[in-house]
């Protein structure tokens, strides 16, 4: 038993732990099972919290880690002071560790920061199509630091959080559908019903144009040299340009059936001789 307590003075001797004895040590194992057991009991509360709150379902593995480490500190503390370490000059090294460190990495917490923004927030989730930051494309990932975009031109491009949480975000597939403003012109000698008949009929042909509500047609606007005819429809997101580009090819198909001009822009070069 002396040889133990020598052995102990030794160790806390070289340590620093002056008052290091058998019972500090018995006391640490105590210690370190009753904080072992309430960390477990704090850990299941926090799950069970976790799975309540739907929008922290993205970031929970990141919450449940942090919360655990920090545990794990507070526990590692607590055992520093039993055993007479000081622990206030432990926690400003520390501090000044931390401030170093946020510093050199000021952007990476700052993506960080709006990468956590974006997945409570979910202002969009993979396989959306979005346009943000000057970027348009289909998501590909939500990381905490990027964002993966693939363009329709099958680039990837990285977009760093903390402008995408700042960012005006467009979605275009929240809703499920999207409305669509085609614009025609037509010459003033064409009736306007029959203007009108002939984009009707495109509308009608034109398979994934969606009937509620319903395609309309209206004279929109006199132009200098032609009248402006607005189509007004409704179409899924994923049948957006298939309709787009099938109603151009069809209203000129159209026109040239009920002998519709198309009007363009003309220019007259008058040669004058001296």
């Amino acid at each position: 038993m002396e040889m133990v307590q020598e052995i102990l003075k030794t160790v806390g001797g070289a340590l620093g732990m002056e008052n290091l004895t058998l019972w500090s040590l018995l006391r640490v194992g105590i210690m370190v099972l009753a904080g072992w057991l309430v960390i477990r009991v704090l850990m299941g509360m926090a799950d069970r919290l976790l799975e309540r709150s739907k929008g922290l379902s993205a970031i929970r593995v990141y919450i449940r880690s942090t919360l655990r480490i920090f545990l794990w500190f507070l526990l590692a503390l607590m055992l520093a002071g039993t055993l007479g370490i000081e622990v206030t000059s432990i926690i400003a090294m520390l501090s000044v560790v931390g401030l170093a460190v946020s510093l050199a990495l000021q952007n990476t917490l700052a993506n960080l920061a709006g990468g956590l923004v974006l997945l409570v927030s979910k202002p969009f989730v993979v396989e959306d199509y979005v346009e943000a930051d000057g970027v348009s494309g289909t998501i590909a990932a939500v990381d905490l630091a990027y964002t993966t975009f693939i363009t329709p031109d099958n680039k990837k491009i990285f977009v760093p959080n903390s402008q995408l949480s700042a960012a005006k975000i467009i979605n275009y597939n929240t809703l499920g559908r999207r409305r669509m403003d085609m614009k025609f012109t037509a010459s003033y000698d064409a009736p306007t019903a029959q203007v009108r008949s002939a984009i009707e009929e495109v509308l009608a042909a034109v398979p994934g144009i969606l009937d509620d509500p319903a395609p309309v047609v209206y004279l929109s606007e006199y132009q200098s040299s032609s009248i402006e005819y607005l189509a007004r429809l409704w179409t899924s997101t994923d049948d957006y340009w298939t309709v787009y580009y099938a109603l151009l090819e069809g209203v000129r198909e159209s026109f040239d059936r009920y002998g519709v001009e198309m009007t363009y822009d003309h220019l007259n070069v008058h040669i004058v001789e001296k």
